[in-house]
């Protein structure tokens, strides 16, 4: 497989050079005069072994319409668009012609003699010509005894009568009469053919014995005593009954390949007019050293009883593109040599133990595009010579049922997860699956002899655990393509999934999101020679990102901005297309690399291109000129200064900042002393108003003691002389026997403001969230926003949300969060104190305080 990789084809079509052919020329051997409009057959010279005249207006074909050409061996004159006439010995001036196409021209008079003179004449093809059956009874192919192939199909043949000649054909091995209208071959029609031995005779799409009454009695065997590798019988719409006679009319006949596609056998699916093949329908084929046998395309539902029983030496079935839902028990009994079998694109939804018994020797079972979602265990273990196991495209989960074979085709499932089995192979795919986490890719990379591994389109983007390295001498192929690995590599996970793959020879991470690659991740692979990172955002390759002994990388459709030349000097070849290059004097040295290297450069030179800045956006990077760049090595010296300016600067603002964001509480206290100082503000006294209290505090009492300590000493005035606020609490404040909502509601409207300390005891507390209800309802009678809401503790949005109350203010107010960080505290109460003073009139004109921005401290 790593012969055919990619990057490897497109390095030979790059170093191609593009055909460009003209219709009409001679090169000394080869004359193509295809759609020249011509009426005549051209004057070429002697020395024209293939003389090409298709598509033209060529009328009549007589001995003088050929020069002689001794060296011609091809004269195509298929395709006339005018009707063509073929007069006696046409061809005699090409004594040497090996193949002659006659094919898709309307022949209105062929001569019986038009292909006399013709001694080795190996291929004659006259398909789609309007020829009858005269061509065949009336020995138009006589003297021919170089004939290889003859092609009659798309005519109008209706009798298969031969005439005598055909005895004399003795170098004849393929007869293709598809689509024409025979609809009875029989014993006597065919005795010319007696004796000889055809590698291919084709009687397809011809209604045949489908559409008359029938007497096997009369017609006998129609291919008596003939040796047939293939017969090509498809397309007649044979059903059940005509498949069982045909097989026992030829009985004794070798045919070693059967081709019965496009019949009509079976009920299909929700029907059952037509039966199903039995274990009569191939009987007669038992003396017939059937190897060979394609059933495909019809409408087989199940598989019956000992269906191939008689088949002894069948070694290929193909019943691809049925209607197969049920194998029945011993279904395959018999077929003691089958080798291949072909079940693919069927109606299989589930597989049993016994649905292959009898397959001894078979290597090769094609279970693709099925429904298939369930299989016992022990469905293929007992198949000894079990070779290759194709089970693409149908709806598995698990892969239980494997047995140690060396292929294993598994792409299109619904795989989640891999169970940890014993397991032996030499090539696995499981593209197109439903894997995420990279424990499954470790595990495969432990099977035993494994050399090729295909699990793109998957999802892999997380793993578990650390896991120890895979020590996987035997793998050289990896397609990884069309992942999620960045989200795994990104939180620094995985990192060593590639460590012990020393064999490793091709590994493709195409479509993985990467916009790095974790440092040495590809350091093991000391055998690696082609690396895809195609389609990725990398923006920059460092030094040691790409292996020491990569010869080919395709790096194309990334971010490189500047690539350094250096990481690609030692390749043979390399794809950096549509990357987004900005054309500036730092990519200099890599636009002279470019002009100068011996790399191999995949793409066309415009997919290299300029993406920024605007004005030179599409430009090829080979049309770009770096001469500009060296007047500025004349400012490098000033470049450096201006950088270290600007770089001690940086720093400089960088400390104040960290200092100041570190000491944030002290730097806060520093500068309220310093204020008061300059601007000689003394504390001021509460201001007279209506209100009793300027703050009722709402809280549970079991938090009073965080309170007493984290609030009241910092902000009441009867804790502490230098307190400036007249603060409401229940403990202190509320008339002990009266009724306790009539203190609540008293205190609420005695208090200009009323701020709410939320907490877990708080949500938890009836009393509380009845207090927080009558408060949102002051508001909404007055209009204002005296409520203050503080959030304590870690509570997330959604248990704030639980409560209706509160839901209903959080979102339509902002709320203020307790800082978590202790150096915070004084600034917060600096704030809180702020919005305590603040009067209703004063908060309408400043409408536009974001109160969520103070929140967050944290």
């Amino acid at each position: 497989m790593g012969d055919h990789l990619d990057l490897l084809l497109r390095m030979v079509l790059v170093a191609s050079p593009a055909l460009g052919i003209s219709s009409c020329f001679f090169d000394g051997w080869r004359a193509l005069y295809r759609s020249c409009n011509l009426t005549q057959v051209p004057q070429v010279p002697n020395t024209t072994k293939s003389l090409l005249l298709s598509f033209n207006y060529i009328r009549t074909v007589t001995t003088a319409s050929f020069p002689f050409l001794e060296q011609l061996q091809l004269l195509e004159l298929g395709t006339q668009f005018t009707p063509l006439t073929i007069d006696k010995e046409a061809f005699q001036n090409l004594p040497n012609l090996r193949i002659l196409d006659l094919g898709k021209s309307q022949i209105d008079f062929l001569h019986p003699d038009a292909f006399q003179e013709l001694p080795h004449l190996s291929e004659l093809r006259l398909f789609y010509c309007g020829l009858s059956s005269a061509v065949l009874k009336d020995g138009y192919f006589r003297n021919l005894g170089s004939l290889t192939r003859l092609d009659l199909s798309k005519n109008q043949i209706q009798s298969l009568y031969l005439h005598r000649s055909f005895r004399e054909l003795n170098s004849l091995k393929s007869i293709d009469l598809s689509l024409n209208q025979i609809t009875i071959v029989c014993e006597h029609d065919l005795k010319p053919l007696q004796g000889k031995t055809l590698s291919f005779l084709s009687l397809a799409d011809n209604n045949l014995y489908s559409r008359v009454s029938m007497d096997w009695g009369k017609c006998l065997n129609p291919f008596r005593n003939m040796v047939l590798e293939t017969l090509d019988v498809s397309g007649n719409g044979w059903a059940v009954d005509i498949t069982r006679n045909f097989s026992n009319a030829i009985n004794g006949s070798q045919i070693f390949s059967l081709v019965l596609t496009y019949h009509v056998m079976g009920s299909g699916f929700g029907f059952t007019n037509i039966k199903d093949p039995d274990q009569h329908t191939f009987v007669g084929l038992a003396g017939s050293s059937v190897i060979q046998l394609d059933l495909s395309h019809g409408f087989i539902f199940s598989l019956n009883f000992q269906l191939f029983e008689t088949l002894k030496e069948l070694k290929v079935l193909n019943l691809a593109y049925n209607k197969i839902n049920n194998i029945a028990h011993k279904a395959f009994y018999g077929l003691d040599n089958l080798q291949v079998l072909n079940i693919s694109h069927n109606l299989l939804g589930e597989l049993y133990n016994s649905n292959f018994y009898g397959l001894p020797k078979v290597t090769y079972i094609d279970l693709q595009k099925n429904h298939i979602g369930i299989i016992q265990d022990k469905t293929f273990r007992f198949l000894k010579k079990l070779n290759t196991l194709d089970l693409r495209d149908n709806a598995l989960k698990t892969i239980d049922f494997l047995p140690s074979i060396p292929n294993i085709f598994l792409s299109g499932n619904k795989l989640a997860t891999l169970p940890n089995i014993a397991l032996t192979a030499n090539f696995i795919t499981l593209s197109e699956n439903r894997l995420e986490n990279l424990d499954n890719l470790y595990f495969l990379l432990q099977v035993p002899h494994l050399q090729i591994l295909i699990l793109n389109q998957n999802r892999f983007s997380f793993c578990n655990q650390d896991h120890a390295p895979s020590e996987n001498l035997s793998l050289e192929e990896l397609f990884l393509e069309e992942n999620m690995l960045q989200l795994a590599w990104e939180v620094g996970f995985c990192w060593d999934v590639f460590k012990g793959l020393s064999h490793l020879r091709v590994l493709y991470l195409n479509k993985n999101y990467l916009n790095f690659l974790p440092p040495g991740v590809f350091r093991h692979l000391t055998a690696l020679r082609g690396l895809s990172l195609k389609d990725n955002r990398l923006t920059v390759l460092f030094p040691g990102d790409l292996p020491a002994n990569l010869e080919v990388l395709d790096i194309s459709r990334n971010q490189l901005l500047s690539p350094d030349p250096d990481l690609f000097a030692s390749l043979s070849a390399v794809d950096i297309t549509h990357n987004k290059f900005i054309c500036e004097c730092e990519l200099s040295t890599f636009i002279s690399w470019l002009n100068q290297t011996n790399v191999t450069i995949f793409g066309s030179l415009a997919d290299i291109y300029c993406m920024y800045p605007s004005s030179m956006a599409g430009a090829s990077l080979y049309s770009l000129s770096t001469e500009d760049c060296d007047e500025e090595e004349v400012l490098e010296s000033l470049k450096f200064s201006l950088f270290t300016f600007f770089t001690v600067t940086l720093t400089l603002f960088l400390v104040a900042i960290l200092i100041v964001t570190k000491f944030r509480g002290f730097c806060f206290i520093c500068y309220k002393k310093t204020q008061r100082l300059v601007f000689k503000d003394p504390i001021k006294g509460r201001e007279s108003d209506t209100y009793k209290y300027d703050a009722y505090l709402c809280f549970s009492s079991k938090d009073f003691e965080w309170v007493q300590n984290a609030l009241l000493k910092h902000l009441d005035a009867q804790y502490s002389d230098r307190n400036r606020f007249n603060l409401c609490f229940e403990e202190r404040d509320f008339l002990p026997g009266e009724n306790h909502i009539a203190n609540i509601q008293d205190a609420l409207w005695s208090s200009r403001k009323v701020v709410c300390l939320v907490s877990r005891h708080f949500l938890r507390d009836g009393w509380c969230l009845e207090a927080f209800s009558y408060a949102q309802s002051r508001c909404l009678a007055d209009l204002s926003g005296a409520l203050i809401m503080v959030v304590v503790g870690s509570l997330s949005q959604y248990q704030l949300m639980k409560h209706r109350s509160i839901r209903g203010f959080v979102q339509k107010q902002q709320y203020l969060r307790w800082p978590e960080d202790l150096q915070d505290v004084g600034w917060f109460l600096n704030k809180l104190s702020q919005l305590i003073l603040n009067k209703e009139k004063e908060r309408k004109k400043d409408n536009d305080i974001q109160l969520q921005s103070v929140t967050t401290i944290s």
